[in-house]
């Protein structure tokens, strides 16, 4: 079953989550139309090769002319049209974004599917699902509706308040224009009375308003403290978690509403508040209340509108190599990187003028001295409405290329970091002026890893893992001076999110226990034991040269390169050690064989078959020499599946492959994914040994 079709098939809650990949950049449309050619193409290596992105995109927009030219329905047709110019005028100088959107959409689309068929999900997926809990959210609109509600009743209560001291100012200044004569007259006592009371009930009017405005503007200050503040910072945490594999990232545009209608009600209160100041001029009076009670409400108001302003500037997709799409938050000097700002408050008074600048490693510890970057491209840009987005402010910096400025070696604390601790960060700032308020905006991304060279990927993308899995701090650069202990419970999950991030099935609770033994040995439960930082990444495996991240990688870089298909085919167990392997095998039908990764080579998978002793003797089992990148790149693992042969004592070479474990025919787990290629037989020597009632040999090429 295609991608698409599987997609199709899901619950709404994942639909939803599918929904949200699709936007300008790549329309749904284009998937919907051409599911089968784009799932066809190679967009992984066509991010990393800019002919190849531009060979896919001349073919994308020559298949969608022939679905324009093909379609009957008018709307349709039109659409389609619009899509093509939309694409030429968006991608045709730069195929390999375009190449890097379309690759990052399918492999999110591969974990979303993924996420779906698991039943049990980890303790970090869950914690970011309950954040965004419906009771949460009706709870929010809930109070956000009252205090609309009462602003809107103020802005009558002032009109009202309006209406009484125009009623007063007149008779005010009706008295005032009598005759002198006529003042002592028992009429015109009435009327003084008459006046006096007016005031009296407008002074109780206007304490009353002003009673109102205190208490609204108390809520909205709690909302914010209470509630808006801390579905940001949750939204941030999602977004940190979202950067190293976790779920989808939603809830900004929803951000945004809250963002606004709040920032709409305190706007709606400082104009009320410029109105009382505004009838003050007309009618004042000794204890006065606005004169007295105004400056401070007006104070209040002006914070808010500040705090929450400059709360509502946030990067919505962090640093990214369109060449690594996703590798977030690695950046490579002299290589071109993507990263998008956004206000959540959408106001027709905002002057869309905001012009962003950028800013690389402008704060760095005191006294931290290190390699240094500027930025080479343009390091400014005006933000302009986005109408796919709800019409909110933004500015997508697609071009931004650092360069080395000089590299000096610092000690703020015992022992120099690698390249691969060292943390940077790119700050964005504007200057915001609404309604004579001015207000400096300044936001920043989450720590950056400068990767001098792809061999450095994998320790960098580590760091960027350990960093956003343990702490919500967004500036934190220091972090590696002393990093934090994970427990494997937490770990595991993120390494499960590799695995469905990049190749589009996670690991499941057997192969995470193995690999919970390898890094941790023998333990009744792993989930709360702690893994140090330097253990995962610094530390090589005992008796092998590598560390257990170099080895856990060069696995995911395997299986994305030459063994994906049977990978999300499941034909693959993995990650199995030897004595549970033994342990799959030892009652099987000769024949029978399964697939693991090597614990002895970097980025090898070997297999392991049940042969019969023509002895009499219990089965043994026979294991092959690692197959890794260097050999798979000749020729399909399927296909040497399918071709493998043995020659024992000079008899007719044979292949010993007949059941994938536990007991599924080869060519029925395999057969889909051959190629017309054959390869030829190989011949082995055999070296065996035993361990009990069970033996094994090893081939060796």
């Amino acid at each position: 079953m295609s991608q698409w079709k599987q997609i199709q098939q899901l619950e709404i809650k994942y639909l939803e989550q599918v929904d949200y990949l699709y936007d300008d950049n790549f329309p749904m449309e284009i998937r919907q139309v051409l599911s089968d050619w784009i799932e066809s193409q190679d967009w992984d290596m066509a991010a990393n090769h800019e002919s190849m992105a531009t060979v896919l995109l001349r073919n994308l927009l020559s298949e969608l002319d022939r679905e324009c030219s093909q379609e009957n329905n008018f709307l349709r047709r039109h659409n389609l049209k619009n899509i093509i110019k939309q694409l030429q005028i968006k991608y045709k100088a730069y195929p390999l974004l375009m190449a890097g959107v379309i690759s990052t959409s399918l492999k999110e689309e591969r974990r979303i599917i993924a996420t779906a068929s698991i039943q049990e999900q980890g303790p970090l997926e869950k914690s970011m699902q309950n954040s965004v809990a419906f009771e949460r959210q009706k709870n929010m609109d809930n109070r956000l509706a009252v205090i609309r509600s009462n602003v809107q009743m103020l802005d009558q209560a002032v009109k009202c308040l309006e209406d009484m001291q125009d009623d007063f100012d007149f008779r005010f200044r009706t008295i005032q224009s009598r005759d002198p004569v006529d003042r002592n007259t028992e009429l015109m006592k009435h009327e003084v009375s008459r006046l006096q009371e007016m005031l009296n009930n407008l002074d109780l009017k206007r304490k009353e308003n002003l009673s109102k405005m205190s208490d609204v503007i108390k809520e909205i200050d709690a909302l914010i403290a209470s509630q808006l503040n801390p579905e940001l910072m949750e939204w941030k945490r999602r977004q940190q978690i979202n950067c190293i594999g976790g779920p989808l990232l939603t809830g900004l545009d929803q951000l945004q509403n809250w963002f606004t209608l709040t920032a709409q009600s305190l706007f709606q209160m400082k104009h009320q508040l410029d109105k009382l100041g505004q009838l003050i001029l007309k009618v004042s009076y000794a204890s006065d209340p606005i004169s007295l009670q105004r400056p401070q409400l007006e104070e209040q108001v002006k914070y808010l509108i500040d705090h929450l302003i400059k709360s509502s500037f946030v990067v919505e997709k962090q640093p990214w190599m369109p060449t690594h799409p996703q590798k977030p938050l690695i950046i490579k000097p002299g290589v071109q990187f993507t990263t998008k700002v956004r206000l959540l408050v959408k106001l027709p008074e905002v002057d869309y003028q905001l012009k962003v600048k950028t800013i690389f490693d402008k704060d760095l510890p005191p006294g931290r001295v290190r390699r240094q970057f500027f930025i080479l491209t343009s390091t400014h840009k005006v933000m302009d409405v986005e109408e796919s987005s709800n019409g909110c402010l933004s500015v997508e910096f697609r071009h931004l290329v650092t360069s080395h400025l000089h590299l000096c070696v610092f000690c703020w604390f015992q022992g120099p970091l690698s390249v691969m601790e060292e943390l940077h960060s790119l700050s964005f700032e504007a200057q915001f002026n609404i309604l004579g308020i001015n207000i400096d905006l300044e936001t920043c991304s989450f720590p950056l890893v400068v990767s001098s060279s792809l061999s450095q990927l994998s320790g960098c993308w580590a760091s960027i893992m350990w960093y956003n899995l343990l702490t919500d701090k967004p500036r934190n650069l220091g972090f590696f001076a002393s990093p934090p202990q994970a427990s494997w419970g937490q770990l595991s999950e993120v390494l499960s999110w590799q695995f469905s991030t990049f190749t589009g099935r996670g690991l499941n609770r057997e192969q995470l226990c193995m690999l919970g033994e390898k890094l941790m040995g023998q333990q009744a439960s792993h989930n709360e034991c702690q893994v140090s930082w330097s253990k995962f990444c610094k530390e090589n495996i005992p008796g092998k040269p590598f560390s257990f991240w170099m080895w856990l990688d060069s696995i995911l870089e395997l299986i994305k390169k030459h063994l994906l298909p049977i990978w999300n085919d499941n034909c693959i167990m993995g990650f199995v050690s030897k004595e549970t392997e033994r342990a799959c095998l030892k009652d099987k039908e000769p024949g029978t064989f399964l697939l693991r990764f090597s614990e002895s080579h970097l980025g090898g998978i070997t297999f392991t078959w049940v042969k019969q002793s023509d002895s009499g003797e219990a089965p043994k089992l026979i294991s092959v020499e690692p197959y890794t990148k260097s050999r798979l790149s000749a020729l399909p693992f399927a296909n040497i599946i399918r071709d493998y042969k043995v020659i024992v004592d000079g008899e007719v070479p044979e292949n010993p492959l007949k059941f994938l474990y536990p007991d599924i025919p080869k060519d029925e787990s395999f057969r889909r994914h051959y190629n017309s290629q054959q390869s030829k037989g190989k011949m082995f020597t055999k070296t065996p040994h035993r361990t009990g009632p069970l033996s094994a040999e090893t081939h060796s090429e």
